[in-house]
């Protein structure tokens, strides 16, 4: 089967650049023991993860097929199915000395960050990594942005997550990898789209000279901010230490919290979860700023993409397990401010202001959807963030509900999960958040030279969620 890539999939697979991979990671970790006969046993093994990737996959065709530039451009590239697909190729397996440490796991993390996908192979590959303390292993997936857009076509992890530990069962997967088209044969497809459709040689000449984030107008189909964004990036992103030239290497750093600490700070202020963790956010960039000597005054600020997903609410007002849509726009977070309840009323503000003005992409696929992990919300969100200029936000905020009860992948109880969102050109950090069974998971993805430091922002977060609940008081 060819199809060929939409505008914004083409603007992403060519954002790609050795500094700046443009892939989505997500790192969940599972307790992987058992009681055995004398010892324990682990529960997921490479072998049972192969099997049941490759049991899921026709519920995400796009992961055995890879892109194929069009002869002498005329055309978007295409999506081909990869005749000599092989998920050994792409499920992986890594060790860390054992006891492994988070510490180890993290820097593991940031070097699999670090390297681009084969543009030769589907974009995608995953880790199992094996021989974390206490018993447990993690699974790091990282996806290609052209690959996963959210709505017709999902991040794997959506589907290999179980909500009990024996995986459920699908219908048997007939494919059988077909032949490739030839280069002529490409060429002859794209000549005959073009003379069917005459305007596409319009687009064909605009692609062949856009920049690499020249993808707003193409991107307004699925995520309309044009409003916030005018309003806000009239003059640019403020001067900061977090927009740098980036290197190829990456730093890569979590933080737990508990999500009933935000519901608490809700409760006193009248806020939303989202404008208590942006909050929390704000007061931690404050505190790195200061470490780094930064001249801060009440009327600083940082100006974030805040791609986020609007919570389906609960009877209680709580997040619920999915997103009814995903919508973006630009927010300044007042990192100036000291006082951290006149922070948060600043965000509840703002963010009111953009909610009657936003509108976002439907994600019913997600609602709908069994298995449900946040990676794609987190892909759209890392799209939405693409439709605005580099030089109009300071960094992206992406903030994702997961599933309120355990989930399994393989038979093993998933206990953490973390988004590791790309850095976009001239991004020194990306924030990924994401709440799961009853938790909320921070993955602070950094540049290794421009953000060495990037382990101060993480205890950063955990005291500016201390002053928070302290102003509860």
């Amino acid at each position: 089967m060819i199809t060929r890539l939409t505008p914004q999939d083409t603007a992403f697979y060519r954002l790609e650049s050795s500094s700046n991979p443009i892939h989505i990671g997500s790192l969940a970790i599972l307790r992987n023991t058992e009681p055995g006969d004398g010892a324990d046993r682990a529960v997921l093994d490479y072998d049972r993860l192969v099997d049941l990737v490759e049991s899921r996959l026709a519920l995400v065709p796009r992961y055995r097929r890879k892109v194929r530039e069009i002869p002498l451009s005329l055309g978007r590239p295409v999506w081909v199915e990869d005749s000599r697909f092989d998920i050994t190729y792409h499920i992986r397996r890594s060790a860390l000395p054992g006891p492994g440490t988070d510490e180890q796991l993290h820097d593991l993390v940031a070097r699999l960050t670090s390297h681009p996908l084969d543009p030769a192979r589907p974009l995608w590959e995953m880790y199992l990594i094996e021989r974390l303390s206490d018993g447990r292993c993690a699974i790091f997936t990282k996806s290609h942005s052209a690959l996963v857009d959210g709505d017709t076509a999902l991040e794997i992890g959506h589907v290999i997550l179980d909500a009990g530990p024996a995986p459920r069962e699908l219908a048997g997967d007939d494919w059988i990898a077909p032949r490739e088209p030839g280069e002529v044969e490409l060429l002859v497809g794209a000549l005959a789209d073009l003379a069917a459709q005459p305007r596409k040689a319009l687009e064909v000449a605009r692609d062949a000279s856009a920049g690499a984030f020249a993808v707003l107008g193409t991107a307004g189909k699925a995520v309309e901010s044009v409003v916030a964004a005018v309003r806000t990036a009239a003059t640019g992103a403020p001067a900061s230490p977090l927009n740098a030239r980036t290197s190829r290497n990456r730093r890569f750093d979590v933080v737990r919290t508990d999500l009933a600490d935000y519901r608490t700070i809700r409760g006193r202020f009248g806020c939303s979860i989202n404008d208590a963790i942006l909050a929390v956010v704000t007061g931690a960039l404050r505190n790195w700023l200061l470490s780094r000597g930064e001249a801060l005054t009440e009327s600083t600020a940082l100006r974030a993409v805040v791609p986020m997903s609007v919570y389906v609410e609960g009877a209680d007002g709580d997040q619920a397990q999915t997103a009814s849509e995903v919508s973006s726009f630009l927010i300044d977070l007042p990192v100036g401010e000291p006082n951290p309840v006149m922070r948060l009323s600043h965000i509840a503000h703002a963010t009111e202001l953009n909610g009657r003005q936003r509108r976002g992409v439907r994600a019913r696929t997600l609602v709908h959807l069994a298995g449900f992990a946040p990676a794609s919300l987190h892909a759209m969100s890392v799209r939405a963030a693409s439709t605005f200029a580099e030089h109009t936000f300071n960094l992206v905020i992406t903030n994702a509900p997961g599933p309120q009860a355990p989930m399994y992948i393989g038979g093993a109880r998933m206990l953490e999960m973390y988004p590791v969102s790309p850095l976009l050109r001239n991004q020194a950090s990306s924030i990924g958040i994401t709440s799961y069974d009853g938790r909320v998971f921070y993955g602070l993805n950094a540049d290794r030279d421009a953000m060495a430091d990037i382990g101060v922002l993480a205890t950063a977060v955990r005291d500016s969620m201390e002053e928070m609940l302290g102003a509860c008081v």
